[in-house]
């Protein structure tokens, strides 16, 4: 395959992992090993992956990973992700276990300590999309702001097979929204689920309006004479939590990531992979590697 064919799918780890964990742990039954090994995340993780690449047949994949919880936004800002809770005692252990079912197919595990796995699949996204078209495997729509031209972002929906695919036309139709607007509206409503709070008193139809007409966070502050009062003042006392929490929305693209397109093929040795299924006891799995 020459490389202008070529296209690379980047696979937001924690969130298929988490998504796989919960979608089959709420029943109260987790899939374990003979041995007594939780595996009901890794299960669901693979299923969740092969189901993707077999729609989307990309020509590379990678795979990236949160390296723990401290990164530089908390040091920026302590309170950022504190409201989440500890990850279920069933799951800890399938974060090392996931990896290495990755690495029987061949795929790079990518994860830098003091960043998020969307840095470094914004960075990657960035060197890959010189020479590849790139999608994004997720579901988080934080991702939405690396849409581009060369970049889609496949937000995964409730149901196998069921997805929602991003390019800029289809982000301006679903979300009245450029990709760099996705930025401005995080930093001016801040994100419950990561724990800032943007400005107060700021909720999202007042954002969108604001960059609707404005374009852009300097746009909207430019014009801040020209704004309703209530608007303006909320605005202007809030200003540094704003400024503060577009930095923490902003995924970061030059994180120093090491992983060329040539390292992440997707070409694996089906006797690797069927050794680590039948270490886990994936027997379901064996159909999706043919």
């Amino acid at each position: 395959m020459s490389e202008k064919q070529s296209s690379v799918m980047l696979v937001d780890g924690m969130a298929l992992l988490f998504r796989a964990y919960f979608a089959s742990a709420y029943s109260g039954y987790i899939k374990r090993t003979s041995t007594g090994l939780p595996t009901n995340a890794v299960y669901g993780f693979v299923r969740y992956m092969l189901e993707a690449v077999e729609q989307f047949g990309p020509s590379h994949v990678v795979c990236c990973w949160d390296m723990g919880s401290r990164t530089f936004r908390t040091e920026q800002y302590a309170d950022y992700k504190g409201n989440r809770p500890e990850a279920p005692e069933d799951l800890v252990p399938q974060f090392d276990l996931v990896k290495e079912v990755v690495a029987s197919f061949g795929i790079p595990n990518v994860g830098i300590p003091g960043f998020e796995a969307d840095d470094c699949i914004g960075t990657l996204s960035l060197a890959f999309s010189a020479e590849a078209d790139v999608m994004i495997l997720t579901g988080d729509h934080d991702m939405l702001q690396l849409v581009s031209e060369r970049t889609k972002v496949i937000i995964m929906k409730k149901g196998p097979g069921n997805y929602m695919v991003y390019d800029p036309q289809t982000l301006l139709e679903d979300k009245q929204l450029t990709a760099a607007q996705i930025i401005d509206l995080k930093g001016l409503i801040g994100d419950t689920s990561d724990n800032y709070p943007g400005v107060k008193g700021i909720g999202e139809k007042t954002a969108l309006k604001l960059l609707q007409e404005h374009g852009s966070i300097e746009g909207i502050l430019d014009n801040l004479a020209a704004l309703p009062k209530g608007v303006k003042a909320k605005l202007e006392a809030g200003l540094d939590m704003l400024h503060l929490c577009r930095e923490l929305a902003t995924i970061r693209r030059d994180v120093p990531v090491a992983c060329t397109l040539e390292t992440c093929c997707w070409a694996f040795d089906r006797h690797q992979v069927i050794a680590k299924f039948e270490e886990l006891e994936f027997k379901g799995l064996m159909k999706l590697i043919g």
